[in-house]
């Protein structure tokens, strides 16, 4: 499980080193692309392959699911770390996130997300308040 903040620099090549907590979920090879809110979401490549089992499944006669499928895999970059476990972050997809020097990557469990930290920082302010003030139930069961 992927979990915690961590603050890795972006190297003049487009490389990140992994955090020796993810290497064990992240180490044989990942699966970069696209996230919402202007991040990039990183799958271990067997995580990636489970969820794209599950893309097939969508009806491509529906729009939104044509454009999510057109988002999500159009920028997906298949990459395995060097052996001093950092991982390339192509261009098309450093410029989509805005990423500089200083990043920010966060463990969401099943995944990884890497931030522009001033994306970041604006993001977990203006949702901190939102999230202690959660009436409703958003994951069903869970609490």
């Amino acid at each position: 499980m992927l979990l915690g903040t961590h603050t890795p620099k972006l190297d003049d090549k487009g490389r990140v080193i992994l955090p020796s907590k993810f290497r064990d979920d992240l180490g044989s090879g990942v699966v970069i692309t696209r996230g919402q809110e202007r991040c990039l979401y990183v799958f271990s490549t067997e995580e990636f392959e489970r969820i794209h089992e599950r893309i097939r499944e969508a009806p491509l006669t529906n729009k939104q699911t044509r454009d999510f499928l057109r988002m999500f895999l159009s920028g997906a970059s298949a990459e395995k770390p060097d052996s001093q476990n950092r991982i390339t972050i192509p261009q098309p997809l450093r410029a989509y996130a805005g990423l500089e020097r200083e990043l920010i990557l966060t463990g969401v469990g099943a995944h990884a997300e890497i931030w522009n930290t001033n994306a970041w920082n604006t993001y977990a302010e203006s949702n901190e308040e939102i999230y202690a003030e959660m009436e409703q139930e958003v994951i069903p069961g869970l609490f």
